[in-house]
């Protein structure tokens, strides 16, 4: 039985039928066309840069509250209509008052930084002290409002950017229960892939990938504990970053594992995560983890980084353990290594990195434990208000609430965590210090000394497969594991399309090598070129060769 939290593998087949599933809640000119879909206006804002808001904000020729409007309306015209992505679970009710006095701050003072004025979404699992709730999709915590802002959410504030609203994800981040559906829970409904409606959008950060492939905002925030902002920026055709663990504060996000939790940025280019990432970062006295960030986040600016030669002379280990998955996949793979052979960096087939089957259950053993603990402790965190309690009150909800919440899958993963023990418990222990030994001693560390690597790269995962509510999630693989059990930095770039649907090239390795991946990254796309914007087919066609 599958039960690792990812499930990489996203969905697997139903039709537009699905659409019934979702709740619906919450060119580059100056002139207007109808080039969007189902006739919707397509203006001089669409799929805007940080660099290039800035600009034209610098210049007087944008305000905030004019791209906040611009989103809003592409909200309600792709997300909740038309196409119904369905990847936005609830808007902000007072963005438009936020962007309104960061204009007239910008008058009177000047910006604060370059994400002065962009419109970001959030995750449903970072807290918010806002008019919004803070769910994890789930309706055990409906209505629930955080008592402060997660640190991140702090940061992004006082950076000057603009919170539209929070994304669907899968419901607890996909660590609920056996044959889950990425990109659905029980209060957001389905999230669906901008490419092809049919596909899924992986998960758990789905509604992020979703929104910000589909351009229903500037940039928007993930978490990921093993694949769930990588995952779903492959299947969405957009970067997603994974740092170091520690990097980004986890302070007032929901957790599953305190060992390999972290939130990172979603955005559709390099340069675009890099300024995202640099806002986030920060030292947390609330959490401890972060205190070691220091020297990585010191400056709080990854744009630095953004080198289009960075790949000259870089020796990068192919991870070729992760081939084999289908031979289209390795085709686009190869091409892309094609392309950065030609930019100049050395690529060294990578031997020795170890399997999963080595691994054994010790990385979801840690999770069982670890999201117990974690749980509690941000329950205990809300107060009084807290709908539920603990993790137990929230299992039983769900058994009161079965129609509503555990109509296509159930609440085995979270029972299982209900039986472990306290993080001194020696089987927790020795899980931990397995997954530390494969993942760094054994794995990324070893390879990368051995072989003097700048960093590792590998396919990120299979293209989205179809949607299927009975069987739960399918695919192809992923190679997310070894960053994400070591806490290491990973990023994914679009690498190109099969059969219309996107397939991301990561690159991954040390701790606080964000500035390093980031350049090889960008030298990547800016290579390459292979993001496409969404053309919201309705479903998948054979003839889409490429």
């Amino acid at each position: 039985m599958i039960h690792r939290r990812h499930f990489l593998e996203g969905l697997g087949g139903a039709s537009l039928a699905l659409v019934a599933l979702g709740t619906g809640v919450g060119c580059r000119s100056d002139r207007s066309d109808r080039s969007g879909v189902g006739g919707t206006v397509r203006s001089g804002l669409s799929e805007l840069s940080v660099a290039e808001i800035q600009r034209r904000m610098a210049a007087g020729e944008l305000t905030s509250e004019r791209l906040a409007r611009y989103h809003l309306r592409r909200i309600e015209q792709v997300d909740r209509s038309g196409p119904r992505l369905n990847a936005v679970i609830e808007l902000n009710p007072d963005a438009l008052a936020m962007a309104r006095a960061l204009d007239e701050e910008r008058r009177t003072r000047g910006p604060r930084g370059p994400l002065h004025g962009v419109t970001v979404l959030l995750k449903d699992n970072l807290a918010t002290a806002d008019r919004m709730q803070t769910t994890a999709g789930s309706l055990a915590l409906s209505g629930s409002v955080a008592p402060r802002d997660a640190f991140v959410v702090a940061r992004l504030r006082a950076a000057g950017a603009v919170v539209l609203g929070k994304t669907n994800l899968s419901e607890w981040a996909n660590f609920r229960g056996h044959r889950s559906i990425s990109g659905w829970s029980a209060r957001g409904g389905l999230t669906r892939n901008p490419h092809q409606l049919d596909r899924s959008s992986s998960g758990s950060s789905s509604g992020s990938g979703a929104a910000v492939a589909a351009d229903l905002c500037t940039v928007a925030v993930g978490t990921e504990t093993d694949g769930s902002i990588v995952s779903p920026a492959s299947a969405c055709g957009i970067v997603g970053l994974k740092p170091t663990v520690g990097l980004v504060s986890r302070s007032g996000i929901i957790p599953i594992s305190s060992s390999q939790d972290t939130a990172g940025p979603m955005a559709r280019t390099v340069a675009d995560a890099a300024v995202l990432l640099g806002a986030m970062t920060g030292i947390d006295p609330s959490d401890p983890a972060s205190a070691g960030s220091e020297p990585a986040s010191a400056r709080h600016d990854f744009t630095r980084f953004l080198d289009p030669n960075a790949l000259k002379g870089a020796r990068l280990g192919v991870a070729r353990n992760y081939f084999g998955w289908h031979r289209r996949i390795d085709a686009l793979v190869e091409t892309s290594l094609a392309i950065l052979r030609a930019q100049g960096a050395e690529l060294i087939d990578v031997t020795g990195l170890p399997g999963h089957s080595t691994l054994g259950d010790a990385e979801h053993e840690v999770m069982l434990h670890e999201f117990k603990a974690g749980l509690n402790a941000y329950l205990a965190s809300l107060g009084e208000s807290a709908p539920v309690k603990s993790l137990a009150e929230v299992i039983a909800f769900n058994e009161r609430n079965a129609e509503r919440e555990l109509k296509f899958f159930g609440q085995e993963t979270l029972l299982e965590a209900q039986r472990r023990g306290p993080l001194t418990d020696p089987r927790y222990l020795e899980a931990l210090a397995r997954c530390r030994r494969w993942s760094r001693q054994e794995g990324i560390d070893r390879v990368m000394d051995r072989d003097r690597l700048d960093a590792l790269v590998a396919p990120t995962a299979g293209p989205a497969p179809a949607i299927e509510l009975l069987e739960g999630d399918r695919g192809l693989g992923g190679s997310s594991t070894h960053a994400a059990v070591a806490g290491y930095p990973s990023i994914t770039v679009p690498a190109g399309l099969i059969f219309g649907l996107p397939v991301g090239l990561s690159f991954f390795g040390r701790a606080w090598t964000e500035g390093r991946l980031i350049g090889l990254a960008h030298a990547f796309e800016t290579a390459a070129q292979a993001r496409r914007t969404p053309r919201f087919l309705p479903s998948f066609d054979e003839r889409m060769d490429g």
